[in-house]
């Protein structure tokens, strides 16, 4: 029972004990009005007759009066013995319930006191509740696909406060509160007050098709969006991030702007104002979503090869590079699920090399495990350095769990054996990087056996390379505990006992490699870049490292769908401009006096300021760095030779 039927009880209690005590009143009231009457009958006077006659018919009318009152008395007898007869039925039935009453209030009176009880009766429904909610919590998670996104988790907040608490994570809200302004509510991002005001940049999201029960949306952008994304084009060529900074400062929220300039941010370690900038750019991106469009359904896709949807994928990569150095592991795989969920099968920025790392640093191991049964039918994730090694460590982790059996901690653990072994053999060439960045040193059997020596790194071939060095260099923290590294050392006596005995597996392993791994896709070469872990990078092959890369577009697909395309700038011949032109353009390559187009707004009217601006800092810096010698006459005779020299 809760607190408000207890007080529900009281109060019927209550209102029953004040009836009762109204009803004896009102039986005392009805007794003495009897006996009023009683008196009143015998005190009666007798009357004066006159004359003998008025005698008569006084009596013929009292035998009238007299007969007619038995009738009436009979009648009404008859009456209150039927009344009398409901009345009794009525208080058996009512004393019953109220013994039983009694009996229900003096037991739950004895089991509790009156607060206590109160308190103890509300924690049974509590109770009750938080073991049903977890058993549904668990059957509803089985049930989900793996990749489902919960909206409560998008919001790195509710993760913070799980550590830190809500007062200090909203400390610095509270007094804000009555200032604030109300803006649309989105899930990814909330709109802060440092930010300009928002007006739609000319994005929107449509519906290109729905089939199989998949929805497929695109973004799109609109005539003034295109003619900003022109100019974008030309302050990148100019190499200046100080014209992003103009442009942003007349188009707030436009996306390509928000992404370069993040990168320049981040690369002079103003993490604060990189991570403000991503976060504008997806609340720009939340704003235009479709109404059909859903972030946890599974079902929406957002294909790569348009290049109005590659913003998005990119803002929510940094995203989840930030929210990871925030300490926020449990809301960057929620959104790496999101992003695998918009296409699945392409993978355009190769999330499942992100996947494993998240899934270990926030402590998700049956999620990493039940998307490696589910995927390796048909994805062989078996074959990424990745997968094969964190798989068994997340075996390992679970069997370390001090709420199971002995039994099933011992069949976990024996799972984990084999599966790093087998990551060992597959993959020798992953073991001393590893070590070397732990900063651990193996017995010198180990390290000098030619499966584990230098051999086994340089024979391996150069996409392998690449996969081994990025899942090392990103994943070598998790190593490092002691449980881990004894763990490591455990299975690698016992993969070098394998090898020495000749096991057939570690002929076919090395088979493997030999024939797979010869060139890497392009999502892995862009999953490379954006990450930018220094191991990684330095495998890339030179077709990808010597064409020119933009941070807002790193690796285009080579099947790009162009919706619109950039107008051609018309050049200017050298016998239509002035020699005075001619030379300021050998100083400012970018510089174009005659314009095509008039220059009518005033975004148009301080870039030309800004261009006579720099002009003019060129011809001060060559003026200043012209110097005037005096001639020197050759019938000078004390002059000294050493000066021409």
């Amino acid at each position: 029972m809760s607190s408000r039927a207890l007080r529900r009880l009281k109060g019927e209690q209550r209102a029953q004990a004040v009836l009762q005590e109204h009803e004896l009143i009102k039986e005392d009231d009805k007794d003495e009005e009897e006996q009023m009457k009683i008196a009143e009958q015998t005190t009666r006077k007798p009357r004066n007759f006159s004359s003998l006659f008025e005698l008569i018919g006084e009596a013929d009318v009292e035998a009238c009066l007299s007969d007619v009152e038995q009738a009436e008395k009979n009648s009404d007898g008859q009456q209150e013995a039927h009344l009398g007869k409901d009345a009794e039925k009525k208080e058996k039935s009512n004393k019953k319930k109220k013994k039983k009453k009694k009996n229900k209030d003096s037991a739950i009176s004895d089991d509790f006191g009156t607060e206590d009880g109160i308190d103890a009766l509300l924690e049974i429904p509590e109770k009750s509740k938080g073991l049903s909610c977890q058993s549904a919590e668990n059957s509803a998670s089985e049930r989900r696909p793996v990749l489902y996104v919960e909206h409560r988790n998008l919001n790195s907040e509710t993760e913070l406060k799980r550590f830190f608490g809500a007062r200090a994570v909203l400390g610095h809200q509270r007094s804000k509160q009555r200032q604030r302004q109300f803006h649309r509510c989105t899930w990814m991002t909330v709109f802060k007050d440092t930010w300009p005001r928002f007006s739609r940049p000319g994005i929107s999201m449509s519906l290109v098709e729905s089939k199989d029960g998949v929805q497929h949306f695109t973004f799109e952008h609109n005539h003034d969006y295109q003619q900003v994304q022109f100019k974008f084009f030309e302050v990148v060529e100019s190499m200046d991030p100080n014209n992003i900074v103009v442009l942003l400062q007349i188009n707030p929220y436009h996306i390509d702007s928000l992404l370069q300039l993040s990168d320049v941010c981040r690369m002079q370690e103003d993490q604060e104002t990189a991570r403000d900038l991503i976060e504008r750019a997806l609340y720009s991106f939340e704003c235009a979503f479709h109404p059909v469009f859903s972030l946890t359904s599974g079902t929406c896709r957002l294909d790569y090869c348009r290049p109005e949807n590659r913003g998005f994928y990119l803002a929510l990569f940094k995203h989840i590079q930030f929210l990871e150095k925030r300490g926020c592991p449990r809301t960057a795989l929620e959104y790496c699920k999101l992003i695998l969920s918009l296409d699945p099968e392409n993978d355009p920025l190769c999330m499942l090399l992100f996947f494993d790392f998240l899934c270990l640093r926030c402590h998700e191991y049956s999620t990493l495990i039940r998307l490696y049964e589910e995927w390796e039918v048909h994805r062989n994730l078996s074959q990424l350095p990745n997968f094969s090694f964190s798989v068994a460590l997340s075996y390992f982790h679970l069997s370390q769990d001090e709420d199971i059996s002995t039994v099933e901690s011992q069949q976990l653990k024996q799972k984990s054996n084999v599966l790093l072994q087998n990551a060992l053999i597959m993959f020798p060439g992953a073991l001393m990087p590893l070590l070397d960045l732990c900063t651990v040193h193996l017995e010198a059997a180990v390290s000098s056996h030619i499966f584990f020596g230098p051999s086994s790194q340089i024979e391996q071939p150069p996409a392998l390379s690449e996969l081994v060095s990025l899942y090392v260099g990103r994943c070598h923290s998790l190593w490092k505990e002691a449980g881990v590294m004894d763990w490591l050392e455990e299975n690698v006596r016992e993969v070098l006992k394998r090898v020495d005995t000749h096991d057939p597996f570690v002929e076919d392993c090395q088979n493997k490699r030999k024939q797979r791994y010869q060139s890497a896709p392009r999502n892995i070469h862009r999953h490379v870049l954006l990450s930018e872990i220094k191991e990684a990078t330095a495998t890339l092959p030179l077709e990808v490292t010597t064409q020119p890369g933009m941070g807002f577009d790193p690796l285009p697909p080579l099947n790009s769908i162009v919706s619109y395309t950039r107008p051609e700038r018309q050049s200017m011949g050298a016998s239509n401009e002035s020699t005075f032109s001619l030379f300021f353009r050998s100083l400012l390559p970018n510089f174009n006096l005659q314009r095509p187009e008039e220059r009518q707004d005033v975004a148009r009217a301080g870039e030309l300021n800004q261009e006579v601006n720099r002009l003019m800092v060129a011809m001060r810096d060559m003026l200043a760095n012209i110097q005037f010698h005096e001639p020197q006459w050759e019938d000078n005779q004390d002059r000294d030779e050493e000066e021409w020299d």
